[in-house]
């Protein structure tokens, strides 16, 4: 399928690089092109030795012709971007890096795909952890959790379990990838610059759903209303898990997580505290049953299990003020749950890329929050929401110079939280880059 083909990479990062070497393994003509010509010395080198032709700086108008079979477009780059246009008006295939390595698996292999606005990278790393205990080098980690499918394509072995992180701008542009397990965490309202509306958004995260039949499971969330509407008429066999009510599945009752009237787990023995942790392990509970995991193991893992980087992450004490990396929270409605765990005053850094999505949402979880020192590319719209609502704003243009400015202002019991509620990309690579800055910044403080 991908051999002695023309095929367009469009944008590098790590997974446009990864799949163009697995690609240049198989007699493909390959070009790779990003607008963005701070990459990697090493690695363009790399691939020119392969025989990739690398553009990079721009996206000019005479690269992309009708001869190419494919373009893999890396998922952050929008639908509407020229070379897109042209591939539909020209009938070339837009896939990307996952939908490829997606039909390079071996077969047998168990995968297992987790999807959903918030609590993705929580569930699919308690996944990963539960399967690798019990089935040790057959279980792989992928996805948009940081670990390109191409990455450790060559990994994977026959009957393997392979769980994936999936963002939905990696589903808009699945076509054959069918999970046998797919989760759907949640879904709010999020990624609106990309998709322009709720319900578009809606229908792209139901994609993880489009190939299923009653062979394959689907587990989601039914006390979210969104993801419980938009999935009653697929054609997987439905489980569901809830935090609301005690239903025929997985659920909380009296502080306890039950699986089919099962006691797993009671929540005073997990160190993820709070009822969206707890909506991410029923999950993680649900995929293990499916897997015919032992009960002892999955609990072990849960109990042991103290989260994910970047999502709340505890950073330092300084001057009796404690630090928190949330960089994590790219939309209003992860840094609600972050502002929900913290009884204190808190010094709260909001701020990144302008995708046009409204603060209004975060009012109701702000009655804790003493300042806000907002950054980058939304940093006066934010300070317009903060006065619209009576909480003190500092604008800065970067990180750095809120940090400062949080630091400033901070005393002894404070918090000072990075949840941005917003994507990074107006001056990061990743969420993953921006709250490494700030744990950086955070530790070479003065006490």
């Amino acid at each position: 399928m991908f051999e002695n083909k023309k095929i367009f990479i469009l944008g590098m990062a790590r997974s446009g690089y990864w799949a163009a070497k697995v690609l240049a393994k198989m007699n493909n003509e390959i070009v790779l092109n990003d607008a963005n010509d701070n990459q990697d010395k090493d690695r363009v080198k790399e691939l020119e030795s392969l025989g990739i032709k690398v553009i990079l700086g721009s996206h000019p108008d005479d690269i992309l012709d009708e001869s190419f079979d494919y373009i893999i477009k890396n998922p952050g780059v929008h639908f509407d971007h020229k070379y897109l246009i042209y591939a539909e008006q020209h009938n070339i295939k837009v896939i990307n890096e996952i939908e490829m390595a997606y039909h390079l698996l071996p077969k047998g292999v168990k995968l297992v795909a987790v999807t959903g606005t918030n609590g993705k990278t929580t569930t699919t790393s308690l996944i990963f952890e539960i399967v690798k205990t019990a089935f040790k080098e057959k279980a792989h980690l992928a996805g948009n959790i940081g670990f390109p499918l191409c990455e450790v394509i060559n990994d994977i072995k026959e009957n393997d379990y392979l769980i994936m992180e999936i963002g939905v701008p990696q589903l808009h542009d699945f076509y054959d990838f069918n999970p046998d397990i797919a989760v759907l965490t949640n879904i709010y309202e999020a990624h609106l610059d990309m998709f322009k509306t709720r319900e578009y958004y809606n229908e792209n995260k139901k994609r993880i759903f489009m190939n299923h039949t009653k062979k394959n499971i689907a587990i989601v969330n039914k006390g979210n209303e969104d993801a419980y509407r938009i999935t009653k008429d697929i054609n997987s066999t439905i489980k569901y898990f809830t935090s609301k009510e005690v239903i025929d599945g997985c659920y909380l009752k009296d502080n306890k997580i039950y699986y089919y009237g099962e006691e797993i787990i009671d929540t005073k023995d997990i160190k993820l505290q709070g009822v969206h942790n707890y909506e991410n392990i029923m999950c993680a509970v649900m995929v293990s049953k499916e897997l015919n995991i032992a009960n002892d193991i999955i609990v072990q893992v849960i109990k042991e299990f103290s989260g994910v980087e970047h999502r709340i992450e505890y950073v330092k004490t300084i001057n009796g003020v404690d630090y928190y990396n949330d960089s994590k929270a790219t939309n209003v409605t992860s840094t609600q749950i972050a502002l929900s765990s913290f009884k204190r005053p808190t010094i709260l850094l909001l701020g990144g890329l302008d995708r046009g999505h409204s603060f209004e949402g975060l009012t109701p979880y702000i009655k804790n929050v003493k300042l806000v020192c907002s950054f980058g590319q939304t940093n006066n719209r934010i300070k317009e929401y903060c006065d619209s609502i009576n909480i003190p704003c500092l604008v800065s243009n970067t990180l750095t110079e809120a940090l400062n400015n949080a630091y400033d202002n901070s005393k002894p019991n404070d918090v000072v939280l990075l949840s941005p509620a917003c994507a990074s990309w107006d001056q990061y690579k990743c969420f993953e880059d921006r709250g490494t800055e700030f744990k950086e910044l955070v530790k070479n403080m003065v006490k």
